[in-house]
Parts: structure tokens; C-alpha cells; sequence
């Protein structure tokens, strides 16, 4: 028994394809870890020699990446120069080490250090690049997925997953709406069954007064005609919406115009359009993060010019940008009476992240941890950001399409939480956990492009209000598989304390009660003196970076 690898507990319809007994990992300290090394059809994964045994089928990550996240596999012998490995490579020598550079910065390391290992080892590379070059982010996923989950302890709801709202169902939709105290807003089903937009979500949060046979004629003048919808009502009485860009071809005539009108405006005062211009486009932030990820390889820039080459790579100047834009939108909320229409040509990345980056600064709801966890869901799973495409996780996306926008998103969320620890409910922990599940294929919250594609992986099944834990007994998602927020498929208790921050964030962890809202306390209460004080300290720090 001494000679064999602790059990691997796999996901459901995940089968092993090739295994490596007596395998080493590298550790970034210079040693090595003896244990098991396997190829699955999901995941390319490392049993510890002395790991105990586990209930869950989720391994850590320093163990285990998924196939879609390997962005390169290289193979190395002593006999000969490094091959990188692909689905169509003819593995010429018995390889002494495997290299997997992966998506999320990860370089994980794997050698062979005894001869009678050169069979396995020849097999497991070869079946890693076949299987990485086979292994579909979104076809595979439902397969042979029954919709179970391993048992789970009772004090999932600890982490506040409970509370987290899924913004698939109507009473979702309207719950928030009562929060956000909107009152001349209402839950529009026009979009229902996805005939008017297909990227956009079920329901649309629109002017009460805002007829959805006036609010039909609108969609065709929006590119995917994504029409504007509220995003956020500031309590002073300023409204935040989003929309894609005028199309091209559209002429409204002058009923549009009015139905355009009674929408953006409504009575609340005048319509400020912010376009993010001097943001940093799709292209540029790929760029960025290309170069941000070179820089992360051993041995990429000496010590005494790494910040310089950071620098270099212009990722924190897109994170200033970001948050410089997102304090301007919210001085603009909190100054005055108004509705401020963020625009973008598709309404799909930036509007994600820079809605989401004002609601950070201005409604302290967001920032406790049921509260960020529903802003995600509203605004990037909801909202139809382009997950699969946008993290490079497709096989048969294009290389264009790959830009990081969320990861750009959770690095700015990180800056906030580093100068203002006291006003969030959570942790560095949980947003570098949060951006590790982002390259997972094991949770459905990442692995669709809007929510029709979701109700396209498999029949449609109504959804709960909001997110209950496993032995709440609900019903199997989209893809049979869970959603992110289970945190407790992945990490222990111990791990999941230290997402919390107990002495942040203005109020409790668990989302206020719809029938009794609770009045916002603490540094970032959103009156409008207390907002402007704020954002008048983030703009000097920002000012200073720059500087």
C-alpha cells in the first residue's frame, strides 16, 4: 500500500487518461514534491506522494490546472533543446521535464527523475498536448454531468454565499430594485425569452413611467441592440445607466426620440454622456497583460529594474485610468441631480468594469461580501461580458478577442481594498481566489457569454431568488455545474475565514433585508459630503501615482 498514490476524486465525467507515479514537483523554494502526476479530460493534476485524504474532488490549485488554461507546454530533455508541445507535435525524446505555463501566471513544473519513469513520462506529455488540444471551454462542460455535488458542510452559509442574489429570476430583479430605493424604476419583462436583445439579460430595470411598447421601439437604434437601462440609484437621487453605442444605420423618427427621451431622462434632471475615450481599449489591455505576464517568468528583468520594466508594461496605467474615470462618474452622481449614461460601443467590458468600479466607491452594499458577489452577477455574468473569449479560455476563439478585462477589474477592486481596508467586507484572499476560479471550468458563473447561452446548455429550469447552498436542494444549473460562490467545494473553513474582513465595510456581511432597508454608515456613507471627501482623497492619491 505504501506504493500507491492517494485516491483522485474526480468531477463528475471526468476520467483519467494518463498517469506519472513517482513524478516531482518543482517548489518555488528549490525543492521538489514526490507524488503522482495525471492527465484527465477536464484538468492536468498532481497527487501528493503524502497528501491526505480529501472529500472533495477540487484539488488546491498549486496542484491542478485546468486544460483550457494551459496557454503553453513545454517539454525539456538534457539531450536537446526545449520542444513546446501542441495537439499536432511529434514527441521525438523521452522528456526529463514538463513546463506548463499557464493563464492566470502560474508555472508549474514537473520532472522525471528516474529512468524506468521514461515510459510514463513520454505518455502523459503526449497525452496533456492531445487532450489540451481537444478539451472545449463551453462543449464539454455539461458532459456526463448529472447535477450532483459533493456533500458539503452546514456552515456554507458563513460566507455570506447565501445572501448572494443570481439575477435570474424576476423576484431578484425586484428585491434589489427596492434596496437601491429607486422609486420611479420598475423590473421590465420585455426581454424575457431573449427576441429583443440576446445578450441582454431577462429582465431590464426601466423608467416606471416607460411603457414596454414604447421601450420595443427602441432596441433596434443600439448596437446588439443593447438599449440603456439603470445600472445603480445614487440615494441623492441620481441615476447610473449603461448602453452600447448608436447604430450605425438607425434613423429614429420622433416617437423614438420621445420613448428615447422618457428613458434617459424622465423627469430626474439632465443626462450627462460619459464614452470611455481615453480608457484603454481591448487591444491595449491584452497588451498590457501579455508583457505583465512575461515580466512574472523567472529570470524576466533583473531585481533592480523589475519596477521599471512593470512600469513598462503600462497595466498600472490602465488601472488609473480606470479608477480616474470611475472617481469622475461618481463625484458626478453624488455633486448633483442627474442620470449619467455610460456608453460604449458594445456595452460588453468596459461598461462592466467601470459600472461596477462607481457602485464600489458609492454604495457600501457592494462592498461587503454578498453584496460584491451579486454586483458581479449583475453586471458582468447578467450584463453578458464575453467570459470564455475575453480570458482566452476558448479553443476556437480568436486571438483578438483575448483582453482581460475582469482580471483588470478585480486589480483595481484590490487598490481600493489596499488604501481602504476599513470599507470592505473582504480580502486580498478572496480576490486572489476569485481570480483563480476565473480559469476554472468547474463553475458556471464564468463559462457563458450571456444568459441565454446559459439557458441554451441544457433545458431551461426555473432559478432560485438567490444562491442557497448545496443541501438547500437546489435544482442542477445550466450546465450541471455549480456557481462560483460555493466556496466550500473548494476551499476549507479555514481558508474561507480569510476572505472576510470582520472590521470592514459599512454595515454587516449578509445583504440588508428588502422590507427594512438599512441606512449606509461609515467612511463611504453615500451623502454627498461624505462621497465627495472620499473621492477627493482617492483623486489626490491617484494624482500622485501619476505624478
Amino acid at each position: 500500500m505504501s506504493g500507491r498514490r492517494p485516491a483522485f476524486l474526480g468531477l463528475p465525467g471526468e476520467r483519467v487518461l494518463e498517469e506519472a507515479a513517482g513524478a516531482r514537483q518543482r517548489c518555488g523554494s528549490g525543492g521538489s514534491v514526490p507524488g503522482t502526476l495525471l492527465c484527465t479530460n477536464r484538468r492536468v493534476a498532481f497527487v501528493p506522494a503524502q497528501a491526505p485524504g480529501s472529500s472533495r474532488p477540487f484539488l488546491p490549485s498549486e496542484h491542478e490546472v485546468a486544460l483550457p488554461c494551459i496557454r503553453k507546454l513545454v517539454a525539456a530533455s538534457s539531450f536537446t533543446k526545449p520542444k513546446v508541445l501542441t495537439g499536432a507535435s511529434t514527441l521525438k525524446f523521452i522528456p526529463e521535464e514538463l513546463s506548463l505555463f499557464c493563464r492566470d501566471f502560474r508555472l508549474l513544473r514537473f520532472y522525471f527523475h528516474e529512468n524506468g519513469l521514461a515510459p510514463q513520462a513520454f505518455r502523459v506529455a503526449n497525452a496533456i498536448a492531445q487532450a489540451r488540444e481537444a478539451a472545449a471551454w463551453l462543449g464539454d462542460a455539461g458532459e456526463g454531468c448529472d447535477g450532483a455535488r459533493p456533500e458539503e458542510e452546514e456552515e456554507e452559509e458563513e460566507d455570506g454565499s447565501s445572501a448572494t442574489l443570481l439575477f435570474e429570476s424576476l423576484r431578484d430583479w425586484e428585491k434589489e430594485l427596492k434596496r437601491l430605493g429607486a422609486a420611479g424604476w420598475r423590473v421590465s419583462a420585455v426581454n424575457e425569452r431573449f427576441d429583443m436583445a440576446p445578450s441582454l439579460p431577462r429582465y431590464l430595470w426601466v423608467p416606471s413611467g416607460l411603457l414596454d411598447h414604447d421601450l420595443k421601439r427602441l432596441f433596434a437604434h443600439f448596437e446588439e441592440r443593447r438599449v440603456p437601462r439603470l445600472c445603480w440609484h445614487h440615494p441623492g437621487g441620481s441615476d447610473l445607466l449603461r448602453a452600447a453605442g448608436f447604430h450605425a444605420g438607425s434613423e429614429p423618427g420622433s416617437e423614438d426620440a420621445r420613448c428615447l427621451e422618457a428613458l434617459l431622462l424622465g423627469g430626474r434632471g439632465p443626462c450627462v454622456l460619459v464614452r470611455p475615450g481615453e480608457l484603454p481599449g481591448p487591444a491595449d489591455i491584452q497588451l498590457a497583460h501579455l508583457k505583465l505576464r512575461a515580466l512574472c517568468l523567472p529570470g524576466a528583468a533583473a531585481e533592480g529594474k523589475w519596477l521599471s520594466a512593470l512600469e513598462g508594461t503600462r497595466w498600472l496605467d490602465h488601472v488609473r485610468s480606470c479608477l480616474r474615470k470611475a472617481v469622475e462618474v461618481a463625484s458626478l452622481l453624488a455633486g448633483r441631480r442627474c442620470s449619467v449614461l455610460l456608453q460604449e460601443p458594445s456595452d460588453r467590458d468596459l461598461n462592466c468594469l467601470l459600472a461596477s468600479l462607481v457602485q464600489l466607491l458609492g454604495d457600501p452594499h457592494s462592498r461587503t461580501l454578498p453584496g460584491f458577489q451579486s454586483l458581479l452577477q449583475r453586471e458582468w455574468v447578467a450584463a453578458g461580458h464575453p467570459f470564455p473569449q475575453r480570458l482566452g479560455l476558448l479553443r476556437c476563439d480568436s486571438p483578438w478577442e483575448e483582453a482581460p478585462v475582469f482580471p483588470l477589474f478585480l486589480d483595481c477592486t484590490w487598490q481600493l481594498v489596499r488604501q481602504f481596508p476599513a470599507a470592505f467586507g473582504f480580502t486580498e484572499a478572496y480576490l486572489l481566489a476569485l481570480h483563480d476560479s476565473s480559469f476554472t471550468p468547474y463553475f458556471s458563473t464564468f463559462l457563458f457569454s450571456c444568459q441565454r447561452q446559459r439557458g441554451h446548455g441544457s433545458p431551461h429550469q426555473p432559478r432560485s431568488q438567490s444562491y442557497r447552498p448545496v443541501s438547500g436542494g437546489r435544482g442542477p444549473s445550466a450546465a450541471a455545474l455549480p456557481e462560483v460562490w460555493e466556496w466550500g467545494l473548494r476551499y476549507s473553513q479555514q481558508q474561507r475565514e480569510r476572505f472576510r474582513n470582520p472590521a470592514g465595510a459599512a454595515g454587516p456581511l449578509g445583504a440588508p433585508s428588502a422590507a427594512e432597508p438599512q441606512p449606509s454608515r461609515g467612511r463611504f456613507a453615500p451623502s454627498p459630503a461624505g462621497l465627495a471627501e472620499e473621492l477627493l482623497l482617492l483623486q489626490d492619491r491617484l494624482s500622485a501615482l501619476t505624478a
